[in-house]
């Protein structure tokens, strides 16, 4: 959901970040079957718990619970293999470029993302192709297993008798939708881009080297390397880009490309079976002030539209270029405070409950926008009750009865699967 702050995400880059920067020498603190838990691996984990539960990251007790946890996900990976259970290359793809597009909107665009990394979007996925494969192994087990269960209304009545004194207070709640727009680039502002890189292309084409230009010119995280984008297999670039990538000849140069990105020239440097080499040089088209205001002035006249009594959501399904909540009318659902980035933030603790708010920047993906919200209810912050908060409570109740049924679950599979613990 755009502009939540996501604990997953941030568990991604941190893992993601160990595995592209382990050296060679990393001492084994347990083995699972033919996996290995590394040191390295379980201090990031350690470092993101102890982070988001705001504890000593030192405490050796903490460091044995989380390493006992990773064992346990590695025991239900080997099952997950023993059952020969099967996750399609499709299936890696889309997870992982589902993944990184929130990263993405997390760190505001795939530039930082690359520079976070200092390699490209393509290489980063390419790299942890296989711990999402695992990842996605061992999440298609426990749904499995978690698909059957459910509570009953006495469960929920007695977890809540017996937890009810512990149970966290319920933060305020914003109940929004909203109607976002990316603003055009000028067409002025485009056309120069198109005959700058054209230039490049004509240059490139009389004899001129591909990477040195791309190093001069490029506006993208490749620049550096000339452009070069490694070896990547089919799925792993947009789909303009791919169209022509692979229809290519070895050392043949593209023409123009257009993308969400900008404008590419493309070269084939290899391919290899399904996978293909690339260089390339990006040039983003830029927007200003122009554009800013158009954008801010179309969805001012929708905010009209809706206050003068058409429906906000029949507007978000035509007019708004957030292809997440576009089919939603724009319903970003209930949220807190925690969960809001800043510029969204500091505008929906201000509004009133069924207030449209003026047209704001927002980032959202590898760009910003700009965006109207409408705030549907807002609920005050409360202690968790059973008349008020039953669909919740039962969540929780869930969320128990699972764990313990996972833990009785994993304390079999200690008996049947190799494992060892070398800390």
């Amino acid at each position: 959901m755009p502009f939540r702050l996501s604990v997953f995400l941030l568990y991604f880059l941190l893992t993601f970040s160990a595995s592209i920067s382990q050296t060679l020498i990393d001492r084994i603190v347990a083995v699972v079957d033919k996996e290995i838990i590394t040191e390295s691996e379980l201090q990031e984990r350690v470092n993101f718990v102890a982070m988001q539960n705001r504890v000593d990251a030192t405490k050796p007790e903490l460091k044995s619970q989380i390493l006992e946890s990773m064992v346990a996900e590695k025991l239900i990976l080997a099952q997950a293999l023993i059952d020969s259970i099967e996750i399609t290359d499709e299936q890696v793809s889309q997870a992982l470029d589902q993944q990184l597009q929130n990263i993405v909107r997390q760190l505001g665009s795939t530039e930082r993302v690359e520079q976070y990394y200092g390699k490209p979007i393509n290489r980063i996925k390419r790299e942890f192709r296989d711990e999402m494969r695992k990842q996605l192994l061992v999440q298609r087990v426990r749904q499995a297993r978690e698909a059957t269960l459910s509570v009953s209304r006495r469960e929920v009545e007695e977890f809540y008798a017996t937890y009810k004194d512990s149970l966290p207070r319920v933060p305020e709640e914003f109940t929004v939708s909203h109607l976002f727009m990316v603003p055009k680039a000028d067409s002025a502002v485009e056309l120069q881009t198109r005959r700058k890189l054209q230039g490049i292309l004509d240059s490139i084409r009389a004899g001129s080297s591909f990477e040195d230009f791309a190093r001069r010119y490029s506006q993208d995280g490749s620049a550096a390397g000339g452009g070069d984008l490694g070896w990547v297999r089919r799925g792993d670039f947009v789909r303009e880009f791919e169209e022509v990538v692979f229809s290519l000849k070895e050392n043949e140069i593209s023409n123009l490309v257009k993308t969400q990105y900008g404008y590419h020239v493309i070269q084939l440097a290899g391919r290899r079976g399904e996978s293909v080499r690339a260089r390339h040089i990006l040039l983003r088209i830029e927007k200003g002030a122009a554009s800013d205001s158009v954008a801010a002035r179309a969805l001012r006249a929708l905010r009209d539209r809706a206050l003068k009594g058409e429906s906000f959501a029949d507007l978000a399904k035509q007019y708004s270029e957030d292809e997440e909540t576009k089919p939603l009318g724009g319903d970003l659902g209930i949220l807190t405070t925690d969960q809001l980035t800043a510029d969204f933030a500091s505008v929906v603790k201000e509004m009133k409950q069924g207030e449209i708010s003026d047209a704001h920047r927002v980032t959202l993906g590898a760009s910003y926008g700009f965006q109207i919200i409408w705030l549907r209810k807002r609920t005050p912050s409360h202690e968790m009750t059973l008349a008020q908060d039953f669909s919740r409570v039962e969540q929780l109740a869930l969320y128990l009865k699972r764990n313990r049924e996972n833990q009785e679950w994993v304390n079999e599979l200690r008996k049947n699967i190799y494992w060892e613990i070398r800390l």
